[in-house]
């Protein structure tokens, strides 16, 4: 007796649910993935940038404050790098020059805490302010603050020095 064949194997076809498992299964993976990510950044970086943001932005705002009052003032410096230091002419509103104001400089590194350095302006000339200081080289960030008259300004600028 003969034994009965096996029938033929029939070739392997696509059906409906493959493509949805297979689209089930992307997804699972892309939404995985995702979890794990958004997970790890916040965990890492809850979006808190200052260690007390509350009063961060008090400051802000009071400096706000302070850049619209002297806005409504109407006095404008100009600073210049000397090779001996630093001059600053101070004018208001009209261009004349602001005379008799206590005037400082600190001069800061854009980079770094080093070669901070405070200077007390004289005025040498109405509306002309003048530091010295031995040996600046290279790019400082000149913070000015003139007061007098009941009234207070700051002019920052980049200054260079050879």
């Amino acid at each position: 007796m003969i034994a009965p064949s096996k029938p033929p194997r029939t070739p392997f076809t696509v059906k409906g649910w493959h493509v949805a498992a297979g689209v089930v299964a992307f997804f699972a993976i892309v939404i995985a993935v995702d979890g794990a990510f958004l997970t790890l950044a916040y965990r890492t970086h809850p979006g808190q940038v200052a260690p007390r943001p509350y009063e961060a932005g008090l400051i802000y705002n009071a400096e706000l404050e302070r850049l619209r009052v002297q806005e409504a003032l109407g006095w404008r410096a100009a600073l210049e790098a000397r090779p001996d230091g630093l001059i600053a002419l101070v004018h208001d509103r009209d261009g004349q020059p602001l005379r008799g104001l206590k005037v400082t400089a600190t001069l800061l590194r854009p980079a770094t805490e080093q070669g901070r350095s405070v200077l007390n302006l004289t005025e040498t000339a109405p509306g002309q302010y003048v530091g010295t200081h031995a040996g600046l080289s290279g790019a400082f960030d000149a913070r000015v603050d003139a007061s007098g008259g009941g009234h207070s300004f700051v002019a920052e600028r980049r200054l260079t020095w050879p």
